[in-house]
């Protein structure tokens, strides 16, 4: 059963966010897996993590990986793993092998195939099925989310973890997990914030017009 939470403005979203996902680690027991996504939404909730609740978070048994990146180096702008450093991780005390990023700088057919494989090693449990305590994802003014683009709709049929996907527009390379997988975690969290989303979250929530 979906849930809807709706914040005064995104300094608001971030803090109760913040609340209540500190909830869930409080409720929890060992290792804690969460994906995160990238866009902007996330920023300030990630520097509200890195102060107001830098000490509140067990960040040792927290593991962190990403439901898309895109295929360029960690220090490129457009990195969500570089983003993610500098207003998160490079403020609080977790351990590096706790960081499971995309290797942009690799080649894409390979890394899509070493990730998904990661995620496997780590996390894949005796049902088979890979199975996250949090699923962060945002939601592109287009409708995307990951990088589940409305043109790729195939990649919903999808039965390994991760897929190469292809920006429509600009023909960026991105690592994304799949649908299943996204579909299999515990918790399912959508940010989304800014007028520019509005009008399309009330077509996905009415199923109005083409709802996939």
């Amino acid at each position: 059963m979906a849930e809807i939470y709706i914040s005064n403005d995104k300094e608001s979203l971030a803090r109760d966010f913040a609340y209540w996902m500190l909830g869930l680690l409080n409720s929890s027991k060992g290792d804690f897996h969460v994906s995160l996504s990238g866009g902007s939404t996330p920023k300030k909730l990630f520097d509200l993590l890195a102060s107001e609740f830098k000490d509140s978070f067990p960040w040792s048994r927290m593991h962190f990986w990403w439901g898309d990146e895109r295929m360029v180096a960690p220090d490129h702008k457009e990195s969500n793993y570089g983003m993610t450093y500098a207003r998160l991780f490079s403020g609080v005390s977790i351990p590096s092998e706790n960081i499971h990023r995309v290797r942009g700088e690799d080649r894409p057919e390979e890394e899509v195939v070493r990730y998904g494989r990661e995620l496997e090693s780590f996390m894949k449990n005796n049902e088979g099925k890979i199975s996250f305590d949090l699923m962060i994802l945002g939601m592109g003014d287009d409708g995307h989310t990951a990088s589940i683009f409305p043109d790729n709709l195939q990649s919903l049929q999808f039965e390994s973890p991760t897929f190469l996907a292809t920006h429509p527009q600009s023909g960026q390379l991105r690592v994304s997990m799949t649908s299943n997988l996204i579909n299999d975690s515990k918790e399912i969290a959508f940010l989304v914030a800014g007028k520019s989303k509005a009008e399309k979250v009330q077509v996905i929530l009415k199923n109005e017009n083409d709802p996939e």
